[in-house]
């Protein structure tokens, strides 16, 4: 038996990537939806209610709207946009979040995809606050810095035809601090206070690194770096797609830069530890278009319809 898909939103980068990984499979019929239909509400919804998983890689309101076209209750729906991140009765699409997450992806026919900054964001931060190292009250801050492919297609193509000076350098964006991924943020790490976070577009095509800065001082007395490595390295054990590196890392420190590009073309995420007497910096890396987007969306399939996790990717 073929498990057929449909994505709605097949030509963005998103679709365009699913559809990739697709490719790969014996076990999945992809349904398409012919170019001058792809508005076609009612072509839309017999492709949507046809399908036992549909991808939907679309605009937030446009996304809204898919879902409220899916009628069949079989139907699993997978949105990659913002729009159902923190919305009651989805699961949140990251499997290796808590210790019970499979299991609600496992039984729920609305999947929401994460967002590639709050991907590594979480990661990074959940073990760490269920692990009593890290209070939810924390004012935190990160950085991320991210390929422009993040950006969608528009990005791309300026990016792509060059000879724009301001492009080559990176840029810091969502200077007003409200950037669409913080409600995750917040919501699937148990923070109670907005973290400040700036991200940065580079002139690169893919890969993504998140970095967030620990004070010794606001964290429980005796804590080191040494801890909160063995706090990644418990809670990521067995983990398929979570590589907890040696404390300060060896490699990225005799090389003196981070390697942001280092997970290209893997579903695979880097966690990093590095550290002195009275700072931490924890990092997270991984390819926003795979673990960040499209990888994880397919990872999520995979974990509801009960298949090996990482097929295809």
């Amino acid at each position: 038996m073929k498990y057929r898909v449909f994505v709605d939103g097949q030509e963005g980068t998103t679709g365009l990537r699913i559809h990739e990984y697709l490719a790969q499979r014996q076990d999945v019929e992809v349904l398409r939806i012919d170019a001058d239909r792809r508005k076609d509400a009612a072509e839309r919804a017999r492709l949507l209610n046809a399908a036992d998983v549909a991808f939907l890689c679309l605009p937030d309101a446009a996304s809204r709207e898919a879902v409220s076209l899916v009628t069949n209750p079989n139907t699993c729906v997978i949105d990659a946009s913002t729009a159902f991140r923190t919305a009651p009765g989805w699961a949140f699409g990251l499997p290796e979040l808590a210790p019970d997450q499979r299991s609600l992806i496992r039984t729920s026919k609305r999947i929401a995809n994460p967002g590639c900054h709050a991907t590594a964001f979480i990661l990074l931060l959940r073990p760490l606050i269920d692990a009593g190292l890290v209070a939810a009250t924390l004012p935190a801050s990160a950085t991320s810095i991210t390929g422009y492919s993040g950006g969608g297609k528009k990005m791309i193509e300026q990016y792509e035809a060059g000879g724009d000076p301001k492009l080559d350098a990176p840029r810091p964006y969502a200077l007003g601090l409200a950037h669409k991924h913080l409600p995750e943020m917040m919501a699937h790490t148990g923070l109670i206070v907005p973290p400040v976070f700036v991200p940065i577009v580079g002139p690169f095509l893919k890969g993504l690194a998140v970095s967030v800065p620990l004070h010794l001082s606001q964290m429980p007395a005796g804590t080191t770096a040494e801890k909160v490595h063995d706090a990644f390295a418990k809670r990521y054990a067995g983990e398929r797609f979570i590589r907890v590196l040696p404390v300060r890392d060896p490699a990225t420190l005799e090389d003196g830069f981070l390697d942001v590009q280092a997970n290209n073309d893997t579903n695979q995420v880097d966690i990093l530890v590095f550290g002195n007497d009275t700072q931490l910096l924890v990092v997270a890396r991984l390819d926003n278009l795979g673990k960040g987007a499209s990888g994880a969306a397919v990872q999520a399939m995979n974990v509801h319809l009960g298949v090996d996790e990482g097929l295809g990717l």
